[in-house]
């Protein structure tokens, strides 16, 4: 008997949780969210059927969705609890905000483009992801209505921290953003805010779009 698209889905995220697993993920919160995010409704139409691979795919605006070990290597370092709130710099897809959801209190995501924005909200609704506040906005400049925030994560690289972000972070916080030369490779940068300075971890290799400054202007 031919299996059905759900048992088929299910055998698909049975291997992306284990691919997770060998490459190092071991937080259990983490595992669960990678999991119970249906990463199939995140990806353009021509990529649901290989949503689960471990590659990052292309998006609307010239935008990628992250591999997802990247997403779950990155949320693992975050270390979000359950009372935290969240920023989150480049919505994109929305997956990534999606994920963190499933561990926060309260996630804040800003896209400067207002047609991913869009569709990341349908997204949420569809889902019933009801703790994501969606603005559309300059990511450089965070929320500062919203602040201050227990953990930043950016999905985008730039060469230098917005200062806006770390004045929004709370004492104590945390926020992780690719760092480095914008058209080669950066490395993930764990910033932790301890009595007024910033303590800094360098991570892993990776390459992200780069980070903006301003609202995107679209057709």
């Amino acid at each position: 008997m031919a299996a059905t698209p759900i048992a088929d889905d299910r055998i698909d995220r049975m291997g992306f949780l284990l691919m997770l697993r060998r490459r190092g993920i071991t937080d259990r919160e983490v595992l669960r969210a990678m999991d119970e995010v249906p990463r199939e409704h995140f990806v353009s139409p021509e990529y649901v059927a290989t949503a689960y691979t471990d590659r990052a795919m292309p998006i609307a605006c010239g935008q990628t969705i992250s591999q997802p070990y990247v997403v779950a290597y990155m949320t693992e370092r975050l270390a979000v609890g359950r009372d935290h709130r969240v920023l989150e710099i480049g919505t994109g897809s929305g997956y990534q905000a999606a994920v963190l959801s499933r561990l926060a209190r309260e996630v804040v995501t800003v896209e400067r483009f207002r047609t991913l924005a869009q569709t990341a909200q349908i997204r949420f609704e569809t889902l019933g992801y009801s703790n994501i506040a969606l603005v559309v906005g300059d990511g450089m400049e965070g929320v500062a209505d919203h602040a201050p925030f227990d953990r930043i994560i950016v999905t985008a690289a730039a060469e230098t921290v917005p200062p806006a972000l770390l004045e929004q972070l709370a004492e104590g916080g945390v926020m992780l953003l690719p760092l480095g030369p914008l058209r080669s490779s950066q490395s993930i940068m764990r910033l932790t805010k301890k009595e007024g300075g910033i303590q800094k971890e360098r991570l892993i290799a990776v390459r992200f779009v780069p980070l903006l400054s301003g609202k995107a202007k679209e057709l």
